[in-house]
C-alpha cells in the first residue's frame, strides 16, 4: 500500500489563512464592524482626507467595490463624501465622529484578535512566521 502524500503547503496555507479570515471576519462582527468598514476606518486615520480612489488603491479593492461599501458607511453616519472643489470629478472621503468612535472600537477588536492569534506562539516564531509568509507571497507574485 502506498503511502499518502503529504498535504501540499499551498493547500494547508489556504485552510489555515481561510480559517483564520473567518475568525477574524467574526471577531470584528462582534465589535460592530466588518473587514471592509475596518479598512476604510484604518485607512482613513492614516490619511484623514482621500479620494475614493487612494482609499481603492490604499485597500486593494476596486473602485465600483469600494463605492459600494461607502455608501453604507455614508448612510451609516460613518463617512462623509464631498466633490474636491479643485477637481470636481474627484470624491474626498472623510471619517466622522462616528466613525472615529467605530475605529476605536474596533481597533480594541483587532488587537484581541491579535493577541488570540499569537496565543502560546513565540515572538520569536511569530518573527519567522512573518518571514516565511513574505517568501510564500514573494514565491508567487
Amino acid at each position: 500500500m502506498a503511502r499518502p502524500e503529504p498535504v501540499p503547503l499551498g493547500l494547508r496555507l489556504a485552510r489555515a489563512a481561510k480559517a483564520v479570515s473567518r475568525a477574524f471576519d467574526d471577531a470584528l462582527a462582534e465589535a460592530g464592524g466588518s473587514r471592509p468598514t475596518w479598512l476604510v476606518l484604518a485607512s482613513l486615520k492614516g490619511k484623514p482626507v482621500a479620494s475614493q480612489r487612494e482609499l481603492a488603491e490604499m485597500i486593494g479593492i476596486r473602485g465600483p467595490t469600494l463605492t459600494h461599501h461607502l455608501d453604507v458607511m455614508e448612510s451609516a453616519g460613518l463617512v462623509t463624501r464631498r466633490r474636491d472643489p479643485d477637481n470636481r470629478r474627484v470624491h474626498l472621503v472623510e471619517l466622522t465622529e462616528a466613525g472615529d468612535v467605530l475605529f476605536y472600537r474596533l481597533k480594541d477588536g483587532v488587537a484581541a484578535f491579535d493577541r488570540r492569534l499569537r496565543h502560546r506562539i513565540s515572538p520569536s516564531d511569530v518573527a519567522r512566521a512573518e518571514v516565511l509568509l513574505d517568501r510564500l507571497r514573494g514565491n508567487v507574485s
